[in-house]
């Protein structure tokens, strides 16, 4: 299983690379795995903020529906639109081509709350 050590995480195993002010979210290839062959990935196109915690979109794998939580609140500026046509690129390439969207960070130290590796490990049983 992969765990990237410049990405943090969540419990709920979405994960964060903050570059600048910017976060990229997706969810870690222990989640992929666990949901399976993903067919279609649905947050709304109007989507302008997440809150930390929240829910903002859903993953739906052949036999399950998984809500996306929020790792920080900010502001959307991206969503990964490849996804509309590829969900699957979430199983094949969970760090790099999958992921789900990009947010504006409004509290930095909202990271701190977050995962590293290690701990992520460790919450897998690692």
């Amino acid at each position: 299983m992969n765990i990237p050590e410049n990405l943090q995480y969540t419990k709920d195993h979405e994960w964060i690379k903050v570059d600048g002010n910017t976060g990229t979210i997706g969810i870690s290839d222990f989640a992929q795995g666990e949901l399976g062959d993903i067919v279609y990935v649905d947050i709304a196109p109007d989507l302008s903020d997440m809150t930390i915690g929240e829910s903002f979109g859903t993953i739906e794998a052949v036999k399950t529906v998984s809500d996306l939580y929020a790792p920080v609140t900010g502001k959307v500026v991206e969503i990964n639109s490849k996804l509309t046509d590829e969900p699957q690129l979430i199983n094949t390439d969970p760090y790099g081509a999958g992921w789900i969207i990009k947010v504006e960070l409004a509290d930095p130290s909202q990271l701190n709350d977050l995962l590293d590796p290690a701990a992520y490990k460790a919450q897998l049983g690692q």
